[in-house]
């Protein structure tokens, strides 16, 4: 088992929530992924959503740090890799850029947050709801 950190973005618009349809899952989920060696979160975090989306953003406030296994944080891919994601989540907001998938994303949407899609990304819905909590501290899970 490796433990990774991550990053993940809630970017909220008068359109509603933007979700990706994952290529490496076939689910919704937020924009986000992986935090390379010698990366900041904040780098990562921009980094992923521009490659992603096409969007560029900037963090608005953190949201939570996740790491609880009980949540979904502990990820066994197809190839028998094991993952302990520690993932830091934020609130965006678009700067500059158009919606564009990548190889990464197989669909890009807005969403109403009362009406997520069934097929999301368990963990990402306990994020989205710390999101609309709008609580003024981060919640550590």
């Amino acid at each position: 088992m490796m433990i990774r950190p991550g990053v993940s973005a809630i970017i909220l618009t008068g359109e509603g929530l933007l979700l990706q349809r994952r290529s490496d899952n076939g689910l919704w989920g937020l924009p986000g992924g992986a935090v390379e060696p010698g990366e900041s979160v904040s780098e990562a975090l921009v980094r992923e959503v521009k490659e992603e989306t096409g969007l560029d953003v900037t963090p608005l406030r953190l949201i939570g740090v996740y790491s609880a296994p009980a949540n979904g944080q502990v990820v066994t891919y197809p190839d028998g890799n094991v993952i302990h994601y520690v993932s830091s989540s934020f609130e965006c907001r678009v700067v500059a850029g158009a919606l564009v998938c990548s190889h990464e994303s197989l669909e890009l949407g807005w969403f109403d947050p009362e009406r997520l899609p069934a097929d999301l990304v368990p963990m990402h819905r306990v994020r989205i709801a710390d999101a609309l909590a709008r609580r003024a501290e981060a919640f550590v899970r």
